[in-house]
């Protein structure tokens, strides 16, 4: 079994040979634009779980995990060669869905703050009701 920090620098180290792979030595047209998220280890170094993700979304997950599995034996013998190690991991490639999660939260947030903020430059709520804007120092001295 290797220590917690040594499973941290391979994987680090893994994460990035593979990006390195994917961005100049893999011409594959179905991994253009993909970005490799995440890699964990296992302390055994049995297995290596390579996580995802696209600009275009899950779109096209089916097509890229595909692409990786197909490329995954020049992908080991590769990486083998650039990090040593007794036994290396077998590669298993997973979508990573952190991306689109992010977008639905944040659209989720902005639809809840879209209807209770005001028009600026009509004054109006959602509802059509003028919004009730906080006393200025200019109204106090007028009224008092």
């Amino acid at each position: 079994m290797v220590s917690k920090t040594r499973t941290e620098r391979i994987s680090e180290r893994l994460q990035e040979e593979l990006s390195e792979m994917i961005i100049y030595e893999i011409s594959d047209p179905r991994l253009e634009g993909i970005s490799i998220t995440a890699v964990k280890i296992d302390r055994e170094l049995a297995f290596a779980d390579i996580y995802v993700s696209a600009l275009e979304g899950s779109s096209r997950s089916k097509e890229i995990l595909e692409g990786l599995e197909h490329a995954q034996g020049f992908l080991r013998r590769e990486l083998s060669q650039r990090i040593e190690l007794r036994t290396f991991p077998r590669l298993r490639f997973h979508w990573d869905p952190t991306y689109e999660r992010a977008e639905r939260i944040e659209q989720l947030i902005a639809s809840l703050n879209t209807p209770a903020s005001a028009d600026p430059v009509s004054g109006e709520t959602a509802s059509g009701k003028e919004a009730e804007l906080p006393p200025t120092q200019e109204d106090a001295d007028r009224d008092g």
